[in-house]
């Protein structure tokens, strides 16, 4: 909001600089966004009088004019010099503005200089209304009363050395979008810096009624009904004719201030309407009373409803709507709280004028505003909040000014409704402060009578101060204010929180032990782990489109009600979309071979805690670049199984242990992907290559396998040092022994190692497979369904060097152990 030092004045008295000004509004949380100086643009241009006017010989638009001007004020001796000027009203005698060479022009955006104009010389130039950005009259010259001070600065003449503050209101602010409420909020800090001054008397006088209103109003019974969802959309309506009112431009002061915060100036009446909603945070609206039929209804409109409003345009209306009509509610004359019709608008004809003020509902208004799309002052208001309890006293402010500056006679005031109170049910809002609460909550110590005097200040009443508790009424212009919390923070801004002195926190002696969760230290080992195995971190969003959310398991539960944009509709089920997504976008651009992988959370429901953290990777393309050498190969699901033992192995899962479990997620390749199990029911990991269709829906070419890491399902290390244990090294040699075990073509090698490492648990420290003969030629020499795996163990005595009866004898467990198991047989 734009307004005027001398406006600020009005209402606040003051001493204090510009500066000071300027520092305590932000301060107070009314921040400054810039300052205009219209007076330190022109301070250079002075009055002049043209002294003699002559024809020039050289063009027929163009005079001559010799022009005494006083150079350094009206003291000083004046000068003559000679100007060319093509403004039609150049004449001699002629009273007007002056600028020399040297002087910056605002409205033309150039520096004059001397100049020679059809071989005469011009030392300076006379100037117009718009060059100096006065107003947009540029049809001639200023034509200044002869009595204007010769000599003098322009500005301090028309009284344009005026700064123009523009501030920035935040929407918990209403009564900051009126002057008053500005003013208001440097008297409060008054108690601290006392030249800040003190807030002028702002009562309005009432106006007596010289004649009955001719215009009658009502609300509709559905206006003023208030329930537990919605308050009434209009409890209060005021308004009041002047008859015989002469209507034509504002006055000076008036158009100049308005102009100053970028308001249109229409003409008088329309304009006081303008400045009292700058003034006093009060929208108001004007009818021509001759254009009105019959009495005036606020009522809700009705669907098919149209009218034509003051910026040219017709809206379509609808039941939600608030309007007010005439005809007794049969013609819709205007948008309530959002705009007038351009059928009743007052313009130059208008004689006798029609106040509206009233009261309509915030939230009601500001859907209305949205609905149609119209952005209004009045809106801008009405939506944030207006002080309920100035309705009738707006009506009494316009008729001031409309009889100051258009004459008239005032009828008596017509009221519908009552006061609105800014509580629920007509009750003042009240609400505890224990004084003590600014400390605990801001950490300023301020004095009981202190804290009282600045609510006092801000128009807060705050009753018997010496009270431990007080219960403090909060005046209606402030609807932001909600609780102890608001009473505090108005308080505490008042004092400046500039003065809020740090304080260390408490602490014990010593360094503190970092504070980082299991969980997180498992996901970084894993972050680490994975960017070892040569894969690329990822970080995508934690939304994704519904499309994929279905994909990959999600459901309705996870759509967002008001999601950023289209494609990011739901919380993501997996993490997989989001890296399928990279590598699509890494393809699209060249690069076939990517590896990647993201730890973070994946979500299962809409509450708190229903989600898991996970660690995911995917490998699309080949392992290896392509090479001369022929090592290039496609991945598959072994490498997919190698990142998710890693990974587990990096966050103390017991590896070795795990069972593989082949029932996998719908977006996984069913008989190439698999789950790791510890135990029948723990899913610690799952790993393998992705479904086609899945890979088709991501826009991904090529074979792509992906393992995902649950790292809260692995259990807890039950070491007691978080110490890497030493190496553990053996005096006595091992000793490996191959087997090879003729089994069903169906059975798994993980099951036949299982089985041999528990033949001898003491001796035994691995297991492993090394070849595998299956396929026809193994069918034909082992028999139909059969195949052969051949696995190393490796025994590793702790006493005593095995002999070889020893080892036989493990040799015999290990065969009859993964006989019992599998039902296999030693190959010969």
């Amino acid at each position: 909001m734009k307004f005027t030092l001398s406006w600020l004045k009005d209402h606040l008295d003051t001493n204090a600089s510009l500066d000071a000004i300027l520092a305590a509004l932000t301060d107070l949380g009314l921040e400054v966004e810039g300052v205009e100086n219209l007076g330190d643009a022109l301070a250079s241009f002075r009055i002049c009088k043209i002294v003699e006017a002559k024809q020039h010989p050289n063009a027929d638009k163009l005079r001559v004019c010799r022009v005494e001007h006083w150079p350094n004020g009206p003291e000083s001796k004046s000068e003559t010099i000679q100007v060319v000027c093509g403004a039609p009203n150049a004449r001699t005698g002629l009273v007007g503005v002056l600028g020399r060479p040297g002087d910056y022009v605002p409205g033309l955006d150039i520096t004059l200089k001397e100049g020679e104009i059809r071989g005469e010389k011009s030392m300076g130039m006379l100037c117009s209304a718009s060059e100096l950005t006065v107003s947009d009259d540029h049809e001639g010259i200023l034509d200044l009363p002869e009595d204007a001070p010769l000599g003098a600065r322009y500005v301090d003449y028309a009284g344009l050395d005026d700064p123009v503050i523009e501030i920035a209101i935040t929407p918990n602010r209403p009564d900051a979008c009126g002057v008053v409420g500005v003013a208001r909020d440097l008297a409060a800090r008054a108690l601290f810096e006392p030249e800040m001054g003190k807030l002028k008397p702002i009562a309005v006088a009432p106006h007596a009624g010289q004649f009955p209103c001719p215009v009658q109003v009502a609300l509709d019974p559905a206006v003023r009904k208030e329930d537990e969802n919605s308050a009434p959309a209009c409890p209060h309506f005021a308004g009041r004719l002047i008859r015989n009112v002469k209507n034509g431009p504002s006055p000076d002061w008036m158009g100049q201030r308005m102009k100053a915060s970028g308001l249109n100036v229409i003409n008088a009446l329309v304009d006081v309407t303008n400045y009292v909603a700058f003034d006093r945070a009060r929208p108001l609206h004007v009818f021509d009373a001759n254009k009105l039929d019959g009495n005036i209804k606020v009522r809700f409109a009705k669907s098919g409803e149209t009218l034509e409003a003051l910026d040219g345009k017709t809206y379509a209306l609808d039941e939600t709507m608030t309007v007010i009509c005439d005809k007794g509610g049969r013609r819709v004359v205007a948008i309530a709280g959002v705009m007038g019709g351009l059928a009743t608008g007052c313009d130059e004809t208008t004689t006798d004028v029609f106040i509206e003020s009233a009261y309509f509902d915030p939230i009601r208004t500001a859907a209305t505003g949205r609905k149609l799309n119209i952005v209004s002052d009045a809106r801008y208001r009405f939506e944030r909040g207006v002080d309920p309890e100035f309705t009738e006293s707006g009506v009494e402010l316009a008729t001031k000014f409309i009889l100051e500056n258009c004459g008239g006679e005032p009828s008596e005031r017509v009221v519908a409704g009552k006061v609105a109170k800014s509580g629920r049910n007509g009750v003042d809002r009240k609400f505890k402060l224990r004084p003590e609460r600014v400390g605990a909550l801001v950490g300023m110590e301020i004095d009981r009578d202190r804290q009282a005097a600045i609510l006092e200040a801000l128009g807060f009443t705050v009753g018997n101060p010496k009270v431990k508790q007080w219960n403090v009424t909060v005046p209606p212009w402030r609807p932001d204010v909600h609780g102890e919390a608001d009473l505090v923070e108005e308080i505490a801004r008042v004092a400046s929180l500039t003065k809020l002195a740090a304080q260390p926190l408490a602490r014990e002696p010593g360094v503190a032990e970092a504070a980082i969760s299991p969980l997180r230290r498992r996901a970084e080992r894993a972050r680490r782990t994975m960017a070892a195995l040569g894969l690329n971190e990822c970080v995508s969003y934690s939304f994704i489109s519904d499309a994929e959310a279905a994909a990959f398991g999600g459901d309705a539960a996870l759509r967002l009600e008001n999601p950023i944009a289209a494609d990011k509709s739901d919380m993501r089920p997996s993490l997989l979309p989001g890296l399928l997504a990279a590598a699509a976008r890494n393809q699209a651009r060249g690069f076939g071979d990517v590896a990647l992988f993201e730890v973070g959370p994946e979500f299962f429901g809409p509450e708190p805690g229903e989600q898991r953290e996970v660690a995911t990777s995917i490998r699309v393309g080949a392992v290896a670049p392509r090479d001369w050498s022929g090592a290039r190969r496609s991945v598959d699901l072994y490498d997919a199984k190698a990142d998710a033992e890693a990974a587990l192995a990096a966050i103390g899962a017991p590896v070795e242990k795990l069972m593989i479990d082949r029932e996998t997620s719908p977006w996984m390749h069913p008989g190439r992907s698999a789950r790791l199990k510890l135990g029948p029911k723990n899913v610690l990991a799952e790993f393998g290559e992705l479904h086609p269709k899945t890979l088709k829906l991501m826009d991904v070419k090529g074979p792509a396998v992906a393992a995902v890491v649950y790292l809260e399902a692995a259990p807890a290390s039950k070491a007691k040092s978080k110490a890497r244990a030493a190496l553990t090294l053996h005096d006595l040699q091992s000793v490996e022994r191959d087997f090879a075990f003729v089994v069903d073509a169906k059975i798994e090698a993980a099951a036949i190692l299982r089985a041999a490492k528990s033949a001898e648990k003491k001796l035994i420290t691995s297991a492993s497979v090394f070849d595998v003969f299956e396929g026809p030629k193994a069918a034909a020499q082992l028999g139909d369904g059969k195949k052969s795996v051949a696995i190393s163990v490796t025994l590793q005595p702790t006493q005593a060097t095995l002999t070889d009866e020893d080892i036989e004898a493990v040799s015999t467990k290990v065969v009859e152990a993964v006989k019992k198991a599998v039902d296999a047989e030693l190959r010969s």
